[in-house]
């Protein structure tokens, strides 16, 4: 949508449950992170994903999202020794079975 300012979106009316199948900016990005994450219903997630198709400050905000999801997973690879994975395998071990006595 570039610099052009971004459709309407329709009201919900005053004192009644939201437009049937409507999501709203505020919804969109607050849900932002679990629909990049997949983790939402199928008719959320389309729910979202029309909204999205439609305001342009919402999709910029899930494009600079997704950006920097991959930036952050591409740069953050630290190597975890074997020694560490191992202790923390035996302590959680330990521990279950403490609880389970």
């Amino acid at each position: 949508m570039g610099d052009t300012e971004a459709p309407e979106q329709p009201a919900e009316p005053s004192g009644e449950d939201p437009v049937a199948g409507f999501v709203g900016c505020d919804e969109t990005i607050e849900r932002l992170y679990t629909y990049l994450d997949g983790e939402l219903t199928e008719q959320r997630r389309v729910e979202i994903t029309r909204h999205l198709d439609l305001c342009g400050p919402c999709v910029d905000a899930y494009g600079f999202e997704a950006e920097l999801r991959k930036v952050v997973a591409s740069r953050c690879k630290d190597h975890v020794p074997d020694d560490l994975i191992t202790r923390v395998a035996s302590a959680l071990e330990k521990e279950h079975l403490r609880q389970n006595n």
